[in-house]
């Protein structure tokens, strides 16, 4: 077996990797940017490799990689299913795998306070791959901290080259991050990067679409063909602001991206339908109620007469994106408006409804992925 080097010539969808003495941590933030988190939550999110995977060309037929996983437990919630690997050959499915094992974080949501505990490596191992040069791409979970320790196969690797593919710039929230999909594949963003044949960058993080203006001066930075940003949701849900700021945050969010892609087309998505949050604002919470049911359901906790006062609902954050676009897009012909509903509107909850009333299931993700490659990229690319 050959053991190759993990460089970023071998990654994609990361803006960092960190090098630490038990592997290579992937990020979708840049070191100068993880400075200025200021909660726990950020850091956790970005660390989570959601669109990262490994590409390289090789005639191998065997293909083990080494990793440490980060197990998260969340007292009181549910065990959290191990994250997926999954292993493409020629852009097609060919392997999934998972670690059982690996350090672990114990969290106490009521006080915040965590406790990590070492855990071992493993090796993943997809054998039985075609003898041919191909492409091989290796998935990394969504939703899950990996640090890459080992490549190993029994042919030489080298780097693939994209071949002209269009590499597509997303940030948003954790459903864009992944959540509820089952498999990194799965989430929507990867189902629209393949089916419209991009390369994606998903700045998709969990509870953190919040306009913070590092992740609108990394996005600045990162070279891209087509960008989108999806917000409102964690707005909401965070109670974070109200909207004589939340306008101004929005527009200072899009300069910045403008600094680094003057022209390129630039989408704005307002949230998918939620009905928690349709009409009430924020913040959000776990519902005390399914959690001693051993389950995992949010619910709104404002009061609906507080947006007279400025607080901030969905149905006031699609208003105000659809009203700051026109108004931009007077001159600034390369940037649209998408409303979420397009994705995923009421007669769609009816249908297949948001399981814990926050988050898609996974034919959701494919429903909202497959709406997105055709109502975002049909004209963003020709």
């Amino acid at each position: 077996m050959l053991t190759t080097p993990i460089t970023a010539e071998l990654v994609r969808g990361a803006l960092d990797l960190e090098s630490t003495g038990r592997g290579l941590v992937p990020h979708r933030l840049p070191a100068w940017a993880r400075r200025q988190i200021p909660d726990g939550q950020l850091t956790m999110a970005e660390s989570q490799p959601s669109g990262v995977r490994l590409v390289f060309r090789t005639t191998a037929s065997l293909v083990e990689l080494d990793v440490l996983a980060t197990k998260r437990v969340f007292a009181g919630t549910p065990p959290r299913p191990d994250g997926v690997y999954e292993l493409l050959v020629d852009g097609r499915l060919s392997g999934q795998a998972s670690v059982t094992d690996g350090d672990t974080i114990s969290v106490d949501l009521a006080t915040g306070a965590a406790r990590h505990e070492a855990g071992p490596v493993r090796t993943l191992r997809f054998d039985g791959l075609p003898g041919h040069e191909k492409t091989v791409e290796i998935w990394l979970p969504h939703n899950e901290t990996t640090r890459l320790v080992a490549l190993r196969t029994d042919a030489s690797v080298h780097s693939a080259q994209s071949h002209g593919r269009k590499t597509w710039l997303h940030h948003g929230s954790s459903i864009s991050h992944g959540s509820n999909a089952v498999t990194p594949t799965g989430t929507w963003p990867a189902t629209a990067a393949a089916l419209a044949g991009l390369d994606l960058v998903n700045l998709g993080f969990s509870g953190s679409a919040l306009l913070d203006p590092f992740t609108a001066r990394a996005m600045r930075d990162t070279p891209a063909d087509v960008v989108s940003v999806k917000i409102g949701i964690n707005v909401v849900n965070a109670d974070l602001m109200r909207l004589r700021a939340f306008g101004p945050a929005v527009h200072g969010f899009l300069d910045t991206i403008r600094e680094g892609h003057p022209a390129t087309p630039l989408l704005v998505v307002s949230p998918i339908h939620c009905p928690i949050h349709e009409h009430t604002p924020g913040p959000g919470e776990f519902d005390p109620d399914a959690l001693r049911e051993g389950k995992v359901r949010f619910r709104a906790t404002g009061d609906p007469a507080e947006t007279a006062s400025g607080k901030l609902t969905l149905t006031v954050i699609r208003d105000e994106l659809a009203r700051i676009v026109k108004e931009r897009s007077a001159a600034d012909p390369n940037l649209r408006y998408l409303d979420g509903l397009e994705l995923y509107g009421e007669a769609d909850h009816a249908e297949l409804p948001l399981p814990d009333a926050l988050h898609p299931d996974a034919p959701t993700h494919r429903l909202i992925g497959e709406r997105f490659a055709r109502l975002a990229f049909d004209t963003a690319l020709t």
